[in-house]
């Protein structure tokens, strides 16, 4: 026995004409906005505020940002704005005395490390901390 496996579930159904069930609702709660400023304050201000409000209803039924719908990135900017924020590193400058420094006139641009400099640097680092060892004692 087959079954048909449903293709494009990603893709909303269009129920009112050319807009999906979210899209004519967001339209519906503009045009009604819109509406109910029209019914209690004078046009030239209906205009001033409805531009706005229509705006942002048509944006949440139509704009993607980036291939993410207009609704969910905004539901992310409020929830990370109103979150609280851990930082772990704060990198506070701290001022070094000249005896705190270990090299202080030492331009290393340009030097390339290889790996017998580096066996060399190595051996010089062990033999100058034997010396120093054999001096304080």
């Amino acid at each position: 026995m087959q079954h048909q496996v449903p293709q494009f579930i990603e893709v909303e159904d269009k129920i009112f004409g050319p807009l999906t069930a979210k899209q004519f609702f967001y339209i519906a709660a503009g045009g009604a906005s819109i509406f109910i400023l029209y019914v209690f304050l004078q046009l030239w201000l209906v205009i001033i505020l409805g531009v706005p409000i229509g705006g942002f209803f048509v944006a949440l039924a139509f704009l993607k940002v980036n291939g993410i719908p207009f609704i969910r990135v905004l539901n992310n900017a409020l929830g990370f704005a109103g979150s609280e924020k851990l930082y772990l590193w704060k990198k506070i400058p701290k001022e070094m005395k000249p005896e705190e420094q270990l090299m202080p006139n030492t331009d290393l641009t340009g030097t390339q490390l290889t790996k017998n400099r580096l066996q060399d640097l190595s051996w010089s680092l062990d033999v100058q901390q034997n010396l120093n060892r054999k001096r304080k004692t």
